[in-house]
């Protein structure tokens, strides 16, 4: 619910347990009154506004004419920041305008509130299945002097203690201007007593948690690879020093963008904190005309004082039926191999048709080919952006494989590298212009490709009808869009020199583009995102497939901190995990720690022993049994293998609290063996039936006094599973 107090100027906005307050002060200052738990009324907020000046180095506004007013942007809790009148904070807008200066001044014109939610094409967004969801307040503000505008938008969830932000700047000049600087969000908290949680990492061990005090000055996190990349994560929590799974207050800040990106937080000379999110203003500029407009990309924030676990559901249920597209939202999804593991390069029709043979065999559903199967690839060093069949390797081509494929019964699946190039192709040959260059500079290439330029329309219409041509002519179910290597030498052979700036931007909404084109030509096609793994897992790549690859690592142990990170904010729904042929522990263990994401294979079956082969088939059962409970339970880190090298454990809990399944995995012997779980989120009155010892148990048994299982759990690479049914 959003409303406006026209007596104290204030915008309230208010989820199930979270307000968020904006209010209006003198000379239509816009600044940020309160953020936290769920408050009645905002009678009196307005002296939050009021923090002490550091004395004449804090100027005053241009309509203050006394040092009697101690009202100045520099200390203020400014809703959005701007760079050059008085605020030394870092800004959240920035313009150049036609007489080469930055000073940006906007001030508060109008508002607008209204059901529902906006679109903010071209940009990826969250949705909602209906207006009754969520309310949405457009706030306007303007610079008199330069005629430039900013609309900053909020929409306030009725269920879910989400708030979604984006703004969009318009030039309502008669000159031209630049944006140098345009975050999402600028949010100024009244003190910086918080612990920053941020997910870094690198390729095949991403997303893992790291937690430390913020302190005076600026400490954040970003990404200039052209892409949200392996290293940092656009997601970023502020929480309470006290703050636990269970317990404390947590803010969250996820940026749906796939491209550069940047988290600040500035704790200033006041104590208190701004944070800042938005796109990565280096190598950022965008001219507007006059009439143009830009829209940033959404910041989704949520805020709980249950803990960051609550935190974490908040986003999971929010993701899982908001932003997730298409029938695989909720419909379960294939099983399947992959052939990546199993084969890489080397694999014929035969072949591929024997991995299929033995995963129907299993109860499986779908065999994906992946890479190797276009051009003439038979390695890594050629043929990206050659898209048509290599019949030289899949003998009567590939109608006689999937033919083959659905005559067991199973699906088939595809993988592409669209927005790739090889040096050594056809297209390249053609097109080499249509590679990510600058003039006279031979560009750096990674893993034998170049980058093609997604900001070409050329360039996006041509990949298109390549995958087109196959995609529609053949029964193909299932898509994996990968991306192997980040962006050097940025530059477009079509933009002009001053407006360079704007091609990292150009690149990402040329892939949204080219990624929308073809979900709306294939709508059915279960969509899974990769980047070498997981370099592009982000909000706004679910926006347009229902999963993505976690992670190019499938030891399971090495998994464990890499899932638990990633579940920050990400459903298990999301995060690609499979059982593959590691040798670092036994299939149990895989199988375990895999169903706490989509579930899959990837090793050539062929291989498996008959002890091997029976417990495929009882996870083939278990994906079967535990989907609702996997995919759309809630979540709880029971034990984090950050705070503890020895053990970790999970659980999922039905939404009506029927029925729960926990995972325990051993990482290494305990030198202290003794080990209680205790589970979380169950009904305390009801009872339920425990599958580990055959016991009916309460709720509130299991939640305070929990189970023993010291013996279950004492050797190294080891997992149980425990499943609980309300009785």
């Amino acid at each position: 619910m959003i409303s406006f107090d026209s007596k104290n100027k204030t915008f309230k906005l208010d989820t199930p347990n979270t307000s968020y307050v904006i209010g209006v002060v003198d000379f239509d200052q816009l600044v940020n009154l309160y953020y936290g738990d769920r408050i009645a009324d905002t009678e009196g907020l307005e002296a939050r506004s009021f923090r002490p000046r550091c004395a004449s180095f804090s100027p005053l506004t241009s309509e203050y004419n006394t040092d009697a007013h101690d009202f100045s942007p520099d200390c203020a809790p400014m809703e959005y920041g701007c760079n050059g009148c008085g605020d030394f904070r870092t800004s959240a807008l920035s313009i150049r305008n036609a007489d080469g200066n930055t000073v940006t001044d906007m001030r508060y014109e109008g508002y607008r509130i209204y059901a529902g939610k906006p679109s903010i094409d071209p940009l990826p967004s969250v949705y909602l299945n209906s207006e009754s969801e969520a309310d949405t307040l457009e706030i306007d503000m303007a610079d008199k002097v330069t005629g430039m505008r900013v609309t900053l938008i909020y929409t306030a969830f009725n269920s879910l203690d989400v708030i979604i932000r984006s703004a969009r700047i318009e030039n309502a000049s008669q000159r031209p201007a630049d944006i140098d600087r345009a975050m999402s969000i600028c949010v100024d908290l009244p003190g910086m007593d918080y612990d920053l949680i941020t997910l870094y990492g690198r390729h095949c061990k991403e997303r893992s948690e790291e937690r430390r005090p913020l302190a005076h000055g600026l400490q954040g996190i970003a990404s200039k690879r052209g892409v949200s990349s392996h290293c940092q994560n656009p997601f970023a929590a502020l929480v309470s020093k006290n703050a636990d799974e269970n317990s404390g207050e947590a803010y969250g800040f996820n940026l749906v963008y796939s491209g550069n990106f940047e988290f600040c937080t500035e704790c200033d000379f006041s104590g208190t904190s701004r944070i800042l999110m938005g796109i990565n203003p280096t190598d950022f500029s965008w001219h507007l005309e006059p009439g143009e407009s830009f829209q940033t990309p959404e910041a989704v924030m949520v805020h709980t004082s249950k803990g960051i676990g609550e935190m974490s559901r908040i986003y999971h249920k929010l993701y899982n039926f908001n932003l997730v597209p298409g029938k695989y939202r909720t419909e379960k999804r294939p099983l399947l191999i992959n052939s990546w593991e199993a084969a890489f390069f080397d694999f014929d029709t035969d072949k591929l048709v024997s991995f299929a043979e033995r995963a129907k065999e299993f109860g499986m559903d779908m065999l994906v080919m992946d890479d190797g199967w276009f051009g003439k690839r038979n390695n890594d060093h050629n043929s990206l952006g050659d898209w048509f069949v290599n019949e030289d390797k899949l003998k009567g081509g590939l109608g006689e494989l999937i033919r083959r494929i659905n005559d067991l019964g199973l699906q088939f699946g595809i993988w592409y590298e669209p927005e790739m190039i090889s040096p050594d192709s056809d297209l390249f040959r053609a097109h080499p212009d249509w590679c990510v260059h600058v003039p006279n500079r031979k560009p750096c290439i990674g893993r034998y490709q170049y980058v093609l330029d997604m900001s070409r329309k050329d360039v996006r219409d041509n990949i298109f009808d390549q995958m087109y041509s196959v995609l529609s002519k053949y029964k193909i179910d299932y898509l994996k869009w990968d991306f192997n290597r980040n962006i050097s030498d940025a530059g477009s052979a079509l933009l002009p020199a001053d407006r360079q700036g704007e091609f990292f931007h150009r690149f990402i909404l040329g892939t949204y583009e080219l990624m929308g084109r073809i979900r709306d030509a294939f709508p059915d096609m279960l969509f899974e995102n990769c980047s070498g793994g997981g370099g592009r897992f982000d909000p706004a790549m679910l926006a347009y497939s229902q999963q993505i690859w976690a992670s190019d690592n499938t030891d399971p142990i090495e998994r464990l901190t890499i899932q638990f990170g990633t579940s920050m904010c990400y459903p298990a729904s999301s995060m690609g995990a499979h059982v593959s042929a590691c040798d670092r522990t036994d299939y149990r263990v895989k199988g375990d720690v895999a169903l706490w994401g989509t579930f899959g294979y990837e090793l050539d079956m062929n291989k498996l022993n008959a002890d091997e082969r029976e417990i495929v088939k009882e996870q083939v059962r278990d994906y079967h049994k535990y989907y609702n409970l996997t995919h759309f339970g809630d979540l709880y880190r029971l034990k984090s293998p950050y705070e503890d090298g020895y053990r970790c454990a999970w659980s999922f809990v039905a939404e009506d609290k029927s029925e729960a399944l926990a995972t325990v995995v051993t990482m290494r012997a305990p030198e202290v063996p003794f080990f209680i779980l205790k589970f979380k989120g169950l009904d305390p009155d009801k009872h339920y039936l425990c599958d580990f010892d055959g016991r009916v148990y309460s709720g509130s048994n299991l939640m305070n006094a929990g189970l023993n299982l010291t013996r279950p759990t004492e050797r190294t690479y080891s997992s149980l599973k425990i499943y609980l049914k309300a009785q």
